[in-house]
């Protein structure tokens, strides 16, 4: 990770200030920097002894710094990683154009590797997690969105990437096929079980714990699981403010979230959606059972334990 750190500073440099100035800001806040881990630990469970896996894990930072910065411009979301929203401190304008200098760069990244498989990998994610951001831009602010739509959203907004950030270290390394398939069915469960904590967490945690306002799906009318759950076992009255509150976000009152808040307890939303979690996680711990034993794949496993009990 120093070398991916190092990579990083090294190719977000331009001769336009701005370009580097506002990149730091989101990336020097640090960050659970769990996918570029992810490329790396896959790397060295499949025995590369190369140092493209540095290269693509900076490649795997740069796209999903990419895409953080055009989700903040779209949410008009004012706090992130703790700190104000580059869209805040510079505009939008700034913020969409360095996050697609951030996409210019990690395709430069994938062509050093020499390899079109890993080009294909990382070029199709960026594709899905694209249609992933419109997709819930459709069904934002839609309580007739199902829990099949929501599954969808987050599994090619956040899972897509996940998982390719697993199967180019196995493609680098030259496993055989089982093996890259297993990679990328880990970091597909596993993204979807972070997301549905994160989902979870914005509706039982502090700022302090998530990097960002507590409540901000809720204001922005986002359709989470735990909101689906709380409006499927509520009474007409309960399903009437969901559909206000999430379909009119622009309406809603001081009263409106803790409101919320005891609609989601009352019928166990958050607990439900981390027992969802729980079942993905351990569906990415199967997955990991298939390639080769030691303290790499110990140290995978326990990033799924990470993922999930950071919501406790």
């Amino acid at each position: 990770m120093e070398a991916v750190n190092r990579e990083i500073l090294r190719r977000m440099e331009s001769d336009v200030r701005l370009i580097p100035e506002l990149a730091s800001h989101l990336i020097a806040a640090g960050g659970k920097r769990i996918r570029p881990l992810l490329t790396l630990g896959a790397a060295k469970l499949c025995g590369y002894r190369g140092d493209k896996h540095v290269l693509l894990a900076t490649c795997v930072e740069f796209i999903h710094t990419a895409t953080l910065l055009h989700d903040d411009v779209v949410d008009e979301s004012e706090r992130r990683r703790g700190n104000t929203t580059a869209n805040v401190l510079w505009g939008n304008q700034a913020s969409v154009l360095v996050g697609d200098f951030l996409f210019s760069r990690a395709f430069q990244l994938m062509v050093e590797t020499g390899s079109l498989e890993v080009l294909r990998i990382l070029a199709n994610a960026s594709a899905v997690i694209a249609e992933g951001e419109v997709l819930q831009l459709m069904t934002a602010n839609d309580m007739n969105s199902t829990e099949a739509d929501y599954l969808k959203v987050i599994e090619s907004k956040t899972a897509a990437l996940f998982a390719a950030a697993c199967r180019v270290g196995g493609v680098i390394a030259e496993r055989p096929a089982e093996d890259v398939q297993a990679l990328d069915d880990y970091g597909r469960y596993l993204g979807i079980a972070f997301q549905l904590v994160d989902d979870a967490l914005d509706y039982a945690s502090d700022g302090a714990t998530l990097g960002k306002n507590t409540g901000d799906d809720f204001r922005e009318g986002k359709v989470t699981l735990p909101v689906t759950l709380a409006f499927s076992r509520g009474s007409e009255a309960e399903r009437d403010f969901w559909r206000r509150v999430i379909e009119r976000p622009e309406e809603q009152t001081a009263e409106d979230w803790p409101q919320a808040l005891r609609y989601i307890d009352r019928y166990n939303a958050i607990d439900e959606t981390l027992a969802r979690a729980r079942l993905y996680g351990q569906k990415a711990r199967q997955a990991l059972l298939t390639l080769p034993a030691g303290a790499m794949r110990d140290a995978m496993a326990e990033t799924i334990d990470f993922a999930i009990e950071r919501a406790l």
